[in-house]
């Protein structure tokens, strides 16, 4: 599957490989640290700033209260 953005698509497939691999080898054995938390901020990143620049970051801020969602940007 693509990423929003064509730019952030390699990081996503980066990461699906490395969460995947730690869920299945790691995760499913009971080893709960996370191997994937560098590249997943990296992947964070690019879709923020892809977000900002399709006009979509106010729209999910927006959002988020009426779906009850806790997160926002500032939690980083």
């Amino acid at each position: 599957m693509e990423s929003i953005d064509k730019k952030c698509t390699p990081l996503k497939r980066e990461y699906d490989e490395c969460f995947n691999k730690w869920y299945s080898e790691k995760f499913l054995d009971g080893k709960e640290s996370n191997d994937c938390t560098a590249v997943f901020k990296t992947y964070q990143k690019c879709l923020r700033e892809a977000l900002k620049e399709q006009g979509l970051t106010k729209m999910i801020d927006d959002a988020r209260p009426a779906i009850g969602s806790v997160f926002n940007d500032s939690d980083n």
